[in-house]
């Protein structure tokens, strides 16, 4: 019998959606008075058992009371590679993969993820070890971002960084220090992004890797931003300002 701490339960109505029409659950567990929701028809569809419960039931699996009355059984989060990122963007004029430096928190990993499905990114490359990794909370917070966006986990984010630059792509770090601001860039090339942490930003030595160190100015009382939030102007801007 399967250890239910180790199963991986997806929880909120846009998540287990997404995980659904992704065929990406093994289970549907859903509130009473939900027993008739849409959701629960691409489930019987789909020929995933879907079984009715109460809140309490619900909250216990999900380990949140934020499911909306839908938690699903989901099957093992998946990475990709490296090199099936790379291969996958190979046909766009200029691709655009984030990396991530320590990134901690899972509400912060879900909203990047959330972000990069809006802007069309084609990877997030991630650390094995100092870093959140693709979890529940990711994925609700994601609302259904996950099951769409390539995430790789390396284990060194130098190696990749140089491995990136032989397919010719720049790199563009963020970083509170840079002199350079975030629209001074041309960013019609293929571009890697590196955000870092709110606390610690992104390590010295994955800095000596860049290309180009920018900064988002602040013109507040306060000297950052969360890191979702600096990660989402960071990729509307290189959007909008591609030709």
């Amino acid at each position: 019998m399967k250890d239910p701490h180790s199963l991986n339960y997806v929880y909120g109505r846009n998540a287990a959606k997404s995980s659904l029409e992704c065929d990406k659950v093994e289970k549907l567990f859903v509130s009473f008075h939900l027993a008739n929701d849409p959701i629960c028809a691409i489930a019987k569809a789909k020929n995933v058992k879907v079984e009715v419960c109460d809140e309490g039931r619900l909250t216990s699996l999900a380990g949140s009371g934020h499911h909306q009355g839908f938690v699903a059984l989901s099957k093992p989060f998946s990475y990709s590679s490296l090199k099936e990122i790379v291969d996958g963007a190979k046909n766009k004029k200029y691709p655009l993969i984030l990396i991530l430096d320590g990134i901690e928190d899972p509400q912060n990993l879900g909203a990047i993820l959330r972000s990069c499905d809006a802007f069309g990114v084609d990877g997030i490359i991630i650390k094995n070890r100092g870093e959140v990794p693709l979890n529940s909370t990711v994925a609700k917070v994601s609302t259904g971002a996950i099951n769409y966006i390539k995430v790789a986990m390396v284990p060194n984010l130098s190696m990749a960084i140089e491995s990136l630059k032989k397919e010719g792509y720049w790199i563009v770090a963020s970083d509170g220090s840079a002199k350079q601001s975030y629209d001074e860039v041309d960013y019609n090339s293929p571009i890697a992004l590196i955000v870092g942490s709110e606390g610690f930003g992104i390590s010295n030595l994955v800095l000596k890797h860049s290309d180009f160190i920018v900064k988002i100015p602040m013109y507040g009382h306060v000297n950052s931003l969360n890191a979702s939030v600096a990660t989402a102007i960071l990729l509307s801007n290189i959007i909008i300002t591609r030709k």
